[in-house]
């Protein structure tokens, strides 16, 4: 496939940007070609092919964005959903793919009625628990043993239920952290986990974003900040990426201060050193 030219890719950042801002409008395919200077068949070609989703997908998750940010302001759910630009409450609770996780009404409540599953392992790096949604990852820690992990993820997600991993489910949680073992050791590039990442829309931004930083990369929270579009918010994006409940699979470890030097890592600075140097082929 041809990759688009930049001046398509910054065409339709300018077009994402316009879309964001008016998400819980009405907004129709040939008004939006208009604004790009192309027919409707060309722009939503271009579109998909520089933002890899169609102009109608991104206005949905720029509603789902809007939809979580209200819900954690603990708004009337029926108000999140009508604010955010849905037509109907039944829209949202139909749907499989909303990014919640859950209905929206569990999720203004911190996962009540959620089930997380859990088991913890040794890794070259310490012990490491893993807790996982029937939608994928939610929770990767570091901790010193398996209680003081469990407290951990009992506290990320205060109203779910927490159920040790066992039955059908282990083989699935033995070959991720089987993934995530041989990542530690330096035996792989690319860690491929499905993840279920919930958070306000900003702090979903920010480690969407960290997830586009190459292994043996680095960048600093004002580069995270421009890279968002957000050149302002550098101090929010360190505190998004302070708040990262998932660890390596989202590298907020790839993240140093201006002068080159670390920053603070939840899971202790040595970690972050190591991870470094073993994915900058240092270990």
């Amino acid at each position: 496939m041809t990759k688009p030219k930049i001046k398509d890719s910054d065409a339709m950042q300018d077009i994402c940007r316009y879309i964001a801002a008016h998400a819980d409008e009405t907004l129709r395919l040939n008004d939006l070609a208009g604004r790009a200077g192309l027919s409707p068949f060309h722009f939503q070609r271009r579109f998909k092919s520089a933002i890899g989703v169609t102009p109608k997908e991104y206005q949905e998750s720029c509603r789902m964005k809007a939809l979580k940010t209200r819900l954690h302001e603990k708004t009337s759910v029926t108000e999140a959903i009508y604010d955010a630009g849905f037509n109907s409450s039944s829209r949202v609770y139909s749907r499989n793919d909303t990014r919640l996780g859950m209905t929206p009404r569990q999720y203004r409540e911190g996962g009540k009625a959620q089930e997380i599953s859990y088991a913890a392992a040794a890794t070259p790096l310490g012990l490491l628990m893993i807790g996982a949604t029937d939608r994928g990852i939610c929770f990767i820690h570091w901790g010193r043993n398996e209680d003081e992990l469990r407290t951990a993820l009992q506290k990320e997600f205060p109203a779910a239920k927490l159920i040790p991993m066992g039955g059908p489910g282990q083989e699935q949680f033995s070959a991720w952290m089987k993934s995530l073992s041989a990542y530690l050791q330096g035996s792989r590039d690319l860690l491929d986990l499905p993840l279920d990442i919930r958070g306000t829309a900003f702090q979903i931004k920010v480690w969407k974003y960290l997830q586009k930083i190459p292994a043996g990369k680095t960048c600093t929270y004002t580069d995270v900040a421009k890279g968002i579009g957000r050149p302002e918010a550098a101090r929010a994006v360190a505190r998004a990426i302070a708040t990262n409940r998932i660890a390596v699979a989202i590298p907020c470890h790839r993240v140093i201060r201006s002068d080159g030097s670390l920053s603070g890592y939840r899971w202790s600075p040595e970690r972050k050193r190591r991870l470094l140097d073993l994915e900058q082929g240092e270990a």
